[in-house]
């Protein structure tokens, strides 16, 4: 049997990189998938998951607001019946430093990287409550956690705030045989990582994505499966025993301390 068999899975931000390699993975595994998004290409994913023969559902949802979460979450309910597993993958970055962050672009990653978690978990928690069940996974990062670049200053802040966020509700809701892990994943191949690459160098992009490779042991990116594959992992029972975890997934890149030594 699929390790995700019959059961509802939400993923915000699922429309492409990240949340799309999950909704995916999740799909692949047997789950039914909702996924919700404000971007363009949501409907083209649903297409394009559907003929896969993927049991999907698109659903619009801003994570920032509260309103449009809590229509979100009661659509998917009266679609699947109930949500069993959350992936909070939505997230954000405007690189920049503290000086030069307007408090506009300070407060966008604010209000989708924390406030979107913490927003989508208040409204789907009661279903799981109920039935004394339930997997979350949120999208943290190795940066704000265990690095940060110039530029990152409100973007490494909001990752570490997941982090904390993550661990502060796997105490509160273990009773209830509820679960709450993180993923931190380095650079994958995504459509963020490419925005990163353009405002670093926008000359040349290529230059930063290829110093990016440089810098990872194992000498690639990572894959956008590859962050499905460790979330079907922590969002089915094979996880039921681990909580309150963060998993990395970076291909090495936090290894190194400064330089190479040693060879």
């Amino acid at each position: 049997m699929k390790k995700l068999n019959g059961k509802v899975a939400l993923v915000t931000g699922g429309a492409m990189g990240n949340g799309l390699g999950i909704a995916k993975v999740l799909a692949k595994h047997g789950a039914k998938v909702a996924i919700a998004d404000i971007s363009p290409e949501l409907t083209r994913t649903i297409e394009k998951l559907k003929a896969a023969q993927y049991d999907v559902f698109g659903v619009e949802m801003d994570v920032s607001d509260t309103a449009s979460v809590q229509k979100g979450v009661k659509e998917i309910v009266d679609y699947y019946g109930t949500i069993d597993v959350l992936m909070n993958n939505a997230g954000v970055i405007r690189l920049g430093s503290l000086l030069d962050t307007t408090d506009e672009e300070r407060d966008f990653q604010f209000n989708v990287n924390i406030n979107g978690v913490w927003n989508v978990t208040k409204a789907v928690l009661p279903l799981m409550i109920e039935k004394r069940r339930g997997r979350i996974c949120n999208m943290s990062s190795v940066t704000g956690t265990m690095v940060a670049d110039p530029g990152e200053c409100a973007y490494a802040t909001t990752k570490a705030a997941v982090l904390g966020f993550t661990k502060g509700l796997a105490r509160e809701v273990a009773e209830y045989g509820i679960t709450v892990n993180a993923i931190l994943p380095g650079y994958i191949e995504t459509p963020m990582a490419e925005q990163i690459a353009r405002e670093s160098t926008p000359e040349d992009p290529n230059l930063t994505t290829q110093g990016i490779v440089d810098g990872v042991p194992l000498g690639r990116m990572g894959r956008i499966e590859e962050v499905g594959d460790l979330a079907a992992f922590l969002l089915s029972d094979e996880a039921a025993y681990i909580t309150g975890t963060s998993v990395v997934i970076d291909g090495g890149s936090t290894l190194p301390e400064t330089i190479s030594v040693g060879k």
